[in-house]
Order: structure tokens, then C-alpha cells, then sequence
């Protein structure tokens, strides 16, 4: 068996290890602390009411209208901020965004998307909350998210599937 001293050399002087392009957590607690805010939020704004969306898609009411522009407000100025100081993203990648290219598509996915918030009466978000809240029917509505995304990848022309995919 090797000296104390030569063993900790040896792992003193291992070559580090090669970040993958979206490496694991090293402690998901802030992440599960900011998800639990970020759901108390969308809880508290009544955004996980089916009839606050419903009124708001019926515009009888136009609360959630000034949650959701607030809400883009935040991430807009928090994306400049992150961009404009220079601070890399979690993979050491720089934070870069590219303009999209105008995609028919786009429109039929924004309509689908719209009508099926408005049949369900949550967004992938506020679903999330809504199953906190112990509103299980919202159980549906990310299966059907999840059915969503795994027939978006499977089916549309142009993107190959990857083998680390989760669904």
C-alpha cells in the first residue's frame, strides 16, 4: 500500500473531469427551494385557478394578463443582465441567444398550445402547482404534456432523436 502522502498526491494531481454539455446539479436544494417558490407564487396569483383562466381567456378578468407581463418583464431584464455581464451558463457555455427564423409551424404549435391551456386550464408551469396543491386532475394534463413532447420529437422532420432522452 502507497504512503499517505503519495495517495493524496495522486488525487491532488488527477486531470479534471470534462464538463458534459448539461452537467448533473451539484446540489438540486436551490433548484426544489426555487420551484417550490416559483408554484407558491403561481398559487398565490390564482394562476392555478381553473376559473381565473377561464375568466381571463373569457376576459372578465385581467389579473393574470399583468402576472404573465410581469413575469416577462422579469426574465427579459434577468436574460440582459446575464448576457450584457458576461456570465456563463451552468455548462460553462456562454449565454448566447439567436434570433428565430419564422416557421409556419410555429403558429399551429402557438394555437395548440393556447387551446389546450385553455381546455385544461393550466399551462406546463401551473400544472406542476396545481398537483402540489393536491388538484390531481391536473395529473392529466402533464401526461398530456408529456405525450406532447415525446410525439414533437419523434415525429418532426429535421431533428434527430437523441439516445439521452428521458421520454
Amino acid at each position: 500500500m502507497a504512503p499517505r502522502k503519495t495517495r493524496l498526491k495522486a488525487i491532488k494531481t488527477a486531470a479534471p473531469r470534462k464538463a458534459s454539455k448539461l452537467a448533473p446539479a451539484e446540489n438540486p436544494i436551490p433548484y426544489l427551494g426555487f420551484g417550490i417558490l416559483f408554484g407558491y407564487f403561481l398559487s398565490k396569483s390564482r394562476a392555478t385557478d381553473y376559473d381565473s383562466i377561464e375568466a381571463m381567456f373569457l376576459c372578465r378578468e385581467f389579473q393574470l394578463y399583468g402576472v404573465i407581463i410581469v413575469s416577462v418583464a422579469v426574465v427579459s431584464l434577468g436574460l440582459f443582465l446575464l448576457r450584457r455581464s458576461g456570465n456563463k451558463a451552468y455548462s460553462g457555455q456562454a449565454v448566447e441567444m439567436e434570433p428565430l427564423t419564422w416557421d409556419p409551424s410555429r403558429l399551429a404549435g402557438a394555437f395548440l398550445f393556447g387551446a389546450g391551456w385553455a381546455l385544461a386550464g393550466t399551462c406546463p408551469g401551473t400544472s406542476l402547482a396545481q398537483i402540489g396543491e393536491g388538484k390531481l386532475i391536473a395529473v392529466a394534463t402533464v401526461v398530456g404534456i408529456v405525450a406532447g413532447v415525446w410525439a414533437y420529437k419523434k415525429f418532426k422532420p429535421g431533428i434527430a432523436p437523441k439516445n439521452d432522452a428521458v421520454c
